[in-house]
């Protein structure tokens, strides 16, 4: 059994270790008047900070879950600790020799089971290191670094080793320290072997990954050699020390300038941190192994006290998998009160490799924050749609509101609908903006989860009944709806009087026909061979167009349209030229008005980013079609 600390070494401790310089190592600490400092409370999620350390008294208390205490009780919640293992921490950074009542000093039986570990670590890491910087076989490790970009100087700041190849070197170099078979594999240093322990990682580069502390709690190894069958990137084991999730690569040299910037970069890998702070971008971290989750934040929003000045900005491969990593990032997004954004390098490089081939002012140039998180995550959302048509920017709708409802600030909620809007090419802004604080109050009456599958009625359904382009949903036609009650006369003006629509209408697209039994008609009509013979045999000419539809319905449709009375409106002489005139012009511009607004959506989506060259062709038909509007409203049937 453990020996008791002597108590005038623990007040030697505990008068030795300044409060606030163990408090900041975890969190970001600022004025709080009266001598206090105040930061985000490590112990429970906050948005303003109630957690507040008084430097002159050693205690730290939190107004908001009521944790509280001295230096020691600190060190004991933050890292999970007994008050003997706190003490021994505490102790081992003051440089104080700890006295034990029982058992002399400080025997190596009698410390606890995280200082164990951690103190296997930091010898494991000194002597992977050592291991890259003298051992012959470490050259394959040297070399790889060198044609990376780093040299003997960045492999020390970083702590870079080389495990050899043998099956137990550091298992026998750890037991000639004392440490007991029972540790080593509890380390996750270690594996169970046919004949005992053996080295977990074997010829592979190793990079220390420390806690937000400095200790040392674990490894990151990257294979070197072909023969090694293992996974390109071989982490230590979930342990008592080590937990994957609550880990961030390059913490421990970032959180003093994370703090100070209010700004972090999220890299994703070890090379890349590396990369990012020889370049001078010294606030970038990297996870472990695992994709950017809630524990992570937690550690940033310490530091960055969620101001409203603070900043996060991913990077991430340009290929399918970066921007996958991306759009898991932006699920926890509104877990940040600082503002998220994502940098791609153009040609999809890495910061490492960016470095590389650039140099140090590339990388530094390719995390300054540009394109906001959100906007990166819906434009992907957006983009596996055909925005060209009302139903692709109605389902793009459908997708995307629900993402934009999350946002809780109402004021940036609106905002980012505007700007989906913009996305989508929907003219309508206001309708984004009323679907998106639809779906943000139907979450909040259901607590967060949001409405009802069955409950409510689908963005594309509302949209596309708002479009005028729109087709009906029934076979039923509303003969009230104007458009389709022009086209319809037109059809039974080309099938009953021909001379009087042709040859203009033989020269109109099916698409110009915006109900399904209508365009299916005129489709008929094409392939029958036209309006224009039927001047000459009209009766030959309306068996044709039956026999040319494609079923029993269309037929229907032809013979219906073919008996049923011509409308004549109020003031009009007959069915004349002018009459039949004034039916084809007006289909025809509906058709170029739906075609104008479809290119202002796409030059709306394509804002001031797109190509210039495509900016200026899709300009140059917007205007062309806006003259052809025109003519068509001065000079009527004549400028058919």
């Amino acid at each position: 059994m453990a020996g008791r600390i002597n108590d005038e070494d623990v007040k030697a401790v505990r008068d030795a270790v300044p409060i606030d310089a163990v408090v900041s190592e975890y969190l970001q600490l600022r004025n709080a008047g009266g001598g206090n400092l105040k930061g985000l409370c490590p112990f429970h999620d906050e948005k303003s900070p109630s957690f507040q350390v008084s430097p002159s008294k050693g205690f730290f208390h939190c107004f908001g879950c009521q944790e509280g205490g001295d230096t020691i009780t600190f060190v004991m919640k933050i890292d999970h600790l007994t008050f003997s293992e706190a003490v021994e921490r505490l102790a081992g950074q003051a440089g104080i020799t700890l006295r034990y009542e029982e058992g002399g000093y400080n025997p190596s039986h009698q410390r606890g089971e995280r200082i164990r570990l951690v103190e296997a670590h930091k010898i494991a890491a000194e002597w992977y290191a050592e291991q890259l910087a003298t051992s012959p076989e470490a050259d394959t490790g040297r070399v790889f670094l060198a044609e990376r970009g780093f040299d003997q100087a960045a492999a020390v700041h970083f702590g870079v080793g080389y495990s050899p190849q043998g099956w137990d070197h550091l298992t026998r170099y750890l037991r000639g320290k004392g440490f007991t078979d029972k540790e080593l594999v509890l380390s996750g240093l270690s594996q169970e072997g046919r004949r005992g322990p053996i080295d977990r990682f074997r010829g592979r580069l190793m990079w220390p990954i420390r806690d937000i502390g400095g200790d040392v709690v674990g490894f990151g190894a990257r294979k070197l050699y072909e023969a090694d069958n293992g996974p390109k990137y071989l982490n230590t084991p979930e342990t008592a020390i080590y937990k994957k999730s609550q880990v961030l690569y390059g913490i421990d040299l970032a959180k003093k300038d994370i703090a100070k910037a209010s700004r972090a970069v999220v890299v994703e890998g070890y090379t890349d941190v590396m990369a990012c702070h020889l370049a001078g971008v010294t606030t970038a971290i990297a996870t472990c192994g695992t994709a950017f989750g809630g524990d992570h934040i937690k550690i940033l929003r310490r530091l960055l006290m969620d101001n409203g000045s603070a900043r996060v900005i991913f990077t991430f491969d340009g290929d399918a998998a970066g921007q996958k990593a991306a759009l898991r990032a932006f699920e926890d997004d509104q877990k940040f009160a600082a503002e998220t954004y994502i940098a791609i390098a153009p040609d999809g490089m890495d910061p490492c490799d960016l470095r590389l081939a650039k140099g140090d002012e590339a990388v530094a140039d390719l995390v300054e924050p540009r394109t906001p998180l959100f906007e990166f995550a819906l434009r992907q959302i957006v983009s596996r749609y055909d925005l060209d048509t009302p139903a692709g920017r109605a389902a793009a709708l459908d997708e995307a509101a629900p993402i934009v409802a999350r946002i809780k600030n109402s004021g940036a909620q609106h905002e980012v609908a505007v700007q989906l809007a913009g996305m989508l090419g929907i003219l309508d802004t206001q309708f984004v903006v009323k679907r998106v604080a639809q779906l943000a109050r139907w979450a909040r009456e259901r607590g967060g989860k949001g409405p009802a599958p069955d409950r409510h009625q689908h963005a594309s359904q509302q949209y596309a009944a708002a479009q005028p382009s729109a087709a009906p949903r029934g076979p039923a036609l509303n003969l009230r709806n104007p458009v389709y009650a022009t086209e319809r006369e037109l059809l039974k003006l080309a099938l009953q009087r021909p001379e009087l629509v042709s040859p203009a209408f033989d020269a109109y697209g099916i698409d110009e026909f915006t109900a399904p039994p209508y365009a299916a008609v005129r489709q008929a009509i094409l392939d029958a061979g036209g309006a224009e013979p039927g001047v000459e045999d009209p009766q030959g000419y309306l068996v044709k167009v039956r026999e040319a539809a494609p079923d029993d319905a269309v037929r229907a449709m032809v013979t219906e349209l073919a008996v049923e009375a011509i409308l004549l409106h109020k003031g009009t002489k007959g069915v004349d030229e002018v009459y039949a005139g004034a039916q084809l012009v007006t289909v025809r511009r509906r058709a170029v008005e739906r075609r104008i607004r479809d290119i202002q959506s796409q030059l709306t989506r394509l804002g001031t980013h797109g190509d210039p060259a495509q900016l200026a062709a899709v300009q140059n038909e917007l205007w062309v079609l806006q003259q052809y509007d025109q003519t068509l409203r001065v000079h009527g049937a004549a400028a058919l």
